[in-house]
């Protein structure tokens, strides 16, 4: 595994929830639409690529709120994330279509939508009845969105394909 003390450039787009407050601020006094997303992002795939892209075309940045590893490990159970999350955030960070990373603690992103009261909230269209946020977004004028779902992309199948080779091959 390579490491490295040097910060890439990319990194700098990983900010804390009160710097991602202050930016939002900023965005706003410019009379730009920040668009914010959240997710685990564990195990990156085309799927979440996918995902990002559109939400990213809803507005002129885009921040992405991040589950911590405790917080993965409550929603999806002990053995996740397989990715710890200083590497799924500079991994995020890497992309283009992302502005900004903020890691959350919290279970459920309530909390950094309220304080961050986006102008457009994307989330994937396998959430149509409950989303997360939708009442304080839209009461403060914004909009949810949501966002196509790539039929059989997700994480779970990935770890599933995984471990079916390993099952037929005992090779990795």
């Amino acid at each position: 595994m390579h490491t490295t003390s040097t910060p890439r450039p990319y990194e700098s787009k990983i900010v804390s929830a009160a710097e991602l407050v202050d930016i939002r601020a900023k965005a706003r006094a410019e009379g730009r639409v920040f668009v914010f997303t959240n997710g685990c992002f564990d195990i990156l795939h085309q799927g979440h690529v996918d995902y990002l892209h559109f939400a990213r075309q809803q507005g002129d940045l885009l921040a992405v709120g991040m589950n911590s590893d405790a917080s993965v490990r409550r929603l999806k159970g002990e053995l996740r994330p397989i990715l710890p999350q200083h590497e799924r955030a500079r991994i995020l960070a890497a992309l283009e279509a992302v502005d900004y990373v903020t890691v959350f603690d919290e279970t459920h992103v309530d909390a950094l939508i309220n304080a961050l009261l986006p102008d457009v909230l994307v989330k994937g269209g396998d959430r149509k009845d409950w989303v997360c946020g939708r009442e304080v977004v839209e009461s403060n004028g914004g909009k949810v969105v949501l966002a196509p779902v790539a039929e059989g992309c997700s994480t779970t199948n990935v770890i599933q394909r995984v471990l079916e080779l390993y099952a037929r091959t005992g090779a990795v």
